[in-house]
């Protein structure tokens, strides 16, 4: 699975990207047909402390799942992100199981 990783406004580290990618190719273990990912990582220039926007979309054969978080940091919100994409594998897994029964 190849996993691509934009950063908006601003450059990412190479101990982020490489978090990012191994957070995000965990989530082969839940479905093995992951054709690739994209991670978009955005600052929102507020006052907030939680100003980190972290988007994960995911492209398996027939679907698209995606996940927007925002966090204090990114990786909060990749963990955030690749828990909630985890949930929506094995849900897309089981509505294709079914479909087969």
């Amino acid at each position: 699975m190849k996993v691509f990783t934009q950063s908006v406004n601003f450059s990412a580290d190479k101990k982020l990207i490489d978090y990012i990618e191994k957070k995000v190719r965990g989530l082969e273990r839940f479905h093995d047909k992951i054709v690739d990912a994209e991670v978009f990582l955005k600052v929102q220039k507020t006052s907030e402390k939680e100003n980190k926007i972290t988007e994960v979309k995911i492209n398996i054969p027939g679907d698209e799942l995606m996940v927007k978080k925002q966090c204090k940091t990114f990786e909060e919100g990749v963990s955030m992100s690749v828990e909630s994409l985890k949930r929506q594998l094995q849900k897309s897994k089981e509505k294709k199981k079914d479909a087969l029964v």
